[in-house]
């Protein structure tokens, strides 16, 4: 990712939140990001699958990709250190 493309968020979609550079997760810090959850049944890659400033954004993102939310999980990027 350049540094114009972390003012996107987008482009952190399919990536795995532990590969972002310090400067990307300085840029995304703060934002929520959906991963899906681990089960016996379903065992997902780790990686990004909506991304928002809220839930709510992190919501609509899912469901416009025509993802069920229930089976994700939701959390807070924080900065690199």
């Amino acid at each position: 990712m350049t540094a114009n493309a972390v003012k996107d968020a987008g482009q952190a979609l399919g990536r795995n939140p532990d590969r972002l550079t310090p400067t990307e997760r300085m840029a995304l810090a703060g934002k929520y990001i959906a991963l899906e959850i681990y089960s016996p049944e379903a065992t997902p890659l780790r990686r990004i699958e909506a991304i928002g400033d809220s839930l709510v954004e992190c919501l609509r993102n899912l469901k416009s990709r025509g993802l069920d939310a229930r089976k994700f999980e939701f959390s807070r990027l924080s900065p690199p250190y």
